[in-house]
Parts: C-alpha cells; structure tokens; sequence
C-alpha cells in the first residue's frame, strides 16, 4: 500500500542507487534493477544484521521471519531475538545494540511517542506515527501488517455465560454486583501502560481493588484464566492462538479504547537509507500477516509447541518468499 513510509524510502532509494552506479562505473544496466523480492540473491552480501525482537511468540516468530529473509538476499545475521519488555527493545533500537526489530503502531503512538489518546483509523495512525517517529527519533517504519494484535480480556467461555458478560461494560457492572467475580490477571508492564490497565479502567469507570489483581507472566495468564481460579478475567493478546485452544472468550471493547496495534518493521533512519532494497523485501511479507495468520503461526508455538524459527522459516517457504 502506498505511504508516507514508501516514498520516503523511495527518496532514500534515489541517491543510493545513484551512488551505486558511480562505484560501479555504470559496468551494467542490471544493477539499476529492484532485486526480486524472497529471491535466493546476493543483494545484501557483506551486510550484516543485529535483529531483535521482544520476549512473547509472535514478536520472536515476526525476529526469524526477518532473520531468514536477510539471510535470503544474502545479509549475516546477529539473532537477539526475546528481550524482555518494549522500553528495553525499543532502547536497544535507538542505542545501536539491535539494527532492526518489529514493533506496534499503538505501542509507538501511546508508549513512545507520548500520546495519550489513541488514535481508531489504522491508516492514520500509521502514518503518524512513522511520520513523526521519523521525524523526532530518526527512527523509520516500513509499511505495516494487517494484523491487529490489540490487547483484549478474556474469559472462560462457560463462565462468560455463567456471569452473563460479554463486553467490557458487562465487566465494569459486574465489578458493581458482584466485585468478587471481576478478578483479573495481568502482565506487570500491562499494569502500567497508559493504554493498559489504567486506562481502561478509567475509560469504563472500573474502581477494581488490588487484590483482585494478579500479576502474572504472559503464558500463565492464558492457563490460569482458563482455569477461573486465580481470576476470570485475563489480559490477552487479540492474535494469540491459545484464545481459541483455551476456550476463552473475548470481551468486546464496546467503548473502542483499545487503539490498534498493527506489527512493522522498525529500524534507524540511518539503516533504511543505507539499504533502502529492506523496504521491498519486507513490504510484501508484512502483507501477508494477517490477524488470522498470525494466530495460527502464534498457536503452531505456543499450543502445538513447535520452535519459533521453524515455524518462520515454514511460513516464508510456503509463501514462496524463500526457496
């Protein structure tokens, strides 16, 4: 899809291939060709790539679809996939430690950019957020995925049913009936996010007590809400496929607060000028990810139990990004 994003790197593109045919003395009309896409070539030879990723499955799959792909076109690659927390990976970014991770479009607008209020159109808030990431951090994002990996609570189907709830209003009254029933589990960095916990008990007018409030791991979330002992409500992630193998079911966000999060590719300004063929590698790969897809590859890890590299490397292959 056209964007901001693309004709900036366009505009990047311009001199670098121009400079390219000065070293190379013009020797032939086939260095000025755009490289095909998942190709098996050398368009990246001698380059080397630091890639990060955070600490949960779909951020890891998304690190070793970019790794495999690099490594397609010819790159070395650094794996520093599962860091743990968005402040550290981000921090890894701008510092130099990483070259290039994959990060949420709300996660940039709310956490990075320090926006409070979410914005609802995808598009727009794509585009304001490479825009002034850009602009601000010298930070670039190449087009994003459809997939929208929102946060969202969730509920053992049955009991869902048992409490009659199905929105996050139908929580807030719940909280007033029978506050005994509203008990939530929560990831600690959820805890503290302007569109995380606070904010949504904010914006529906929940006065939640502490304890009943748990803090726990991602992975044991998804069980333990399953379970409908340490709490019935857990925080989850819109494209985890353990939804579905959980039995659970998802509140509807009927006031909209949670702002999108769709996954692109981020790196310096500086890594996106110098190899400005990134953006056409990794455009018709974001593409493909869709919500969907991405809970099926999410489920392949975290419910079948298969290694997240292998599950990147089947997904391109299949997808005829790699051979």
């Amino acid at each position: 899809m056209p964007s901001n994003a693309s004709l900036a790197l366009l505009r990047w593109a311009i001199p670098a291939v121009a400079a390219s045919l000065v070293l190379s003395g013009c020797a032939s009309s086939s260095s000025t060709d755009a490289p095909k896409t998942g190709s098996l070539g050398h368009e990246l030879d001698g380059a080397t790539f630091t890639v990060g990723s955070k600490d949960f499955s779909e951020s890891i799959i998304l690190g070793y679809i970019t790794m495999d792909l690099l490594q397609a076109h010819g790159a070395k690659v650094v794996d520093k996939t599962n860091i743990h927390g968005s402040t550290n990976t981000r921090s890894a970014l701008t510092s130099g430690n990483i070259d290039m991770y994959w990060e949420y479009t709300g996660t940039g607008w709310i956490t990075y950019l320090k926006h409070t209020k979410p914005v609802t159109d995808p598009t727009t808030q794509y585009n304001d957020v490479q825009a002034e990431d850009l602009a601000k951090n010298q930070i670039a994002w190449m087009d994003r995925a459809p997939l929208n990996n929102t946060y969202a609570f969730a509920i053992l189907k049955t009991k869902a049913q048992q409490l009659h709830v199905s929105t996050l209003s139908d929580v807030a009254n719940l909280l007033k009936t029978d506050p005994s029933q509203a008990t939530f589990c929560i990831e600690s960095e959820f805890s503290t996010r302007d569109d995380g916990f606070p904010g949504v008990t904010k914006a529906y007018g929940m006065t939640v007590p502490q304890s009943n409030v748990k803090l726990l791991d991602t992975g044991v979330i998804y069980t333990e809400t399953a379970k409908g002992t340490t709490c019935n409500f857990g925080e989850v992630f819109a494209t985890d496929g353990r939804i579905a193998a959980e039995h659970l079911q998802v509140m509807t966000d009927d006031k909209g607060f949670f702002p999108v999060y769709n996954a692109a590719l981020t790196m310096r300004e500086a890594t996106a000028k110098k190899y400005p063929q990134l953006q056409g590698f990794f455009a018709p790969v974001a593409a493909k990810l869709t919500t969907e897809t991405m809970q099926t590859l999410n489920s392949e890890v975290d419910v079948q139990g298969e290694q997240p590299q292998q599950v990147a490397h089947d997904w391109l292959q299949q997808n005829g990004f790699i051979s």
